[in-house]
């Protein structure tokens, strides 16, 4: 892994030039079919998510995504999820649940959606089932962060069996920038809070709050081998009983109390 200061990577995980959540999917799947709303209030575009074929298995897939240019950015609040996001990805979740189906999610966003409207339509209320519910799931579930992962609004859709994070990548409690300006009133120190934060793959690592760090994906050949270590992971996750597969992920987090 090529060493970075913490602001450095925070950079890179918010890159541009990074890999999408909608090349990734591609890239891993040999078929995937998109599915929309959460049969309540509407369908939030960014949260993409469906059923995909891997290695001639389906298995669900949920990520939420930034755009690839300004209208996209607009439209998907730069990777910020709604509630009616939430509310698709649990319903997707769940329905994986129902037909046995091992669960991908893929993390790139700041965090949860702050607008007024979402607060309004039961923001925290989803965030908190989403991580209750995703923590009592009876099928094999596999988080990776793929750049930023901030907040509530990323540990929604973070709470697997196991939790990866690409090498470019942030897990963050929330943006160095919020965290100088509570802790100093001076948003321009945030090199430093980063540095203080544990935010880098390295350092959740060493914290036992991720356990794998994938290199970044950028060719087919990356991609590749990122989906033969899904794959691997899953048949593992698999032979596991049901009992067991919980008790074991509702282990992994009571360590954090």
């Amino acid at each position: 892994m090529t060493k970075k200061a913490a602001y450095d990577r925070v950079l890179a995980a918010r890159s541009s030039e990074k890999i999408s959540i909608q090349q990734l999917v591609a890239g891993i799947t040999e078929d995937f079919e998109e599915l929309h709303g959460d049969r309540a209030y509407g369908d939030d575009p960014a949260v993409y998510g469906g059923i995909g074929i891997i290695n001639g298995k389906p298995v669900t897939i949920v990520g939420i995504q930034k755009g690839q240019d300004t209208e996209e950015n607009l439209a998907r609040h730069f990777g910020s999820a709604e509630p009616d996001g939430y509310r698709k990805a649990l319903r997707l979740m769940k329905a994986a649940e129902k037909f046995n189906r091992p669960i991908i999610t893929l993390v790139n966003t700041p965090g949860a959606y702050p607008g007024v409207e979402a607060e309004y339509h039961g923001q925290g209320y989803m965030i908190a089932q989403s991580i209750m519910q995703g923590l009592n799931l009876t099928v094999p579930y596999i988080s990776v962060i793929v750049g930023e992962a901030g907040s509530g609004g990323a540990l929604a859709l973070a709470v697997g069996d196991e939790v990866w994070a690409f090498e470019d990548s942030a897990y963050t409690i929330l943006s160095p920038e919020g965290f100088a300006t509570i802790l100093w009133k001076d948003a321009s120190r945030a090199k430093e809070a980063a540095e203080q934060m544990g935010l880098t793959p390295e350092e959740l690592l060493a914290n036992h709050i991720i356990d794998r760090v994938i290199p970044e994906v950028k060719t087919a050949d990356q991609v590749a081998a990122f989906k033969e270590a899904l794959t691997a992971k899953i048949k593992e996750l698999q032979i596991k009983p049901i009992d067991q597969l919980i008790a074991d992920r509702h282990a992994r987090y009571r360590k954090f109390n």
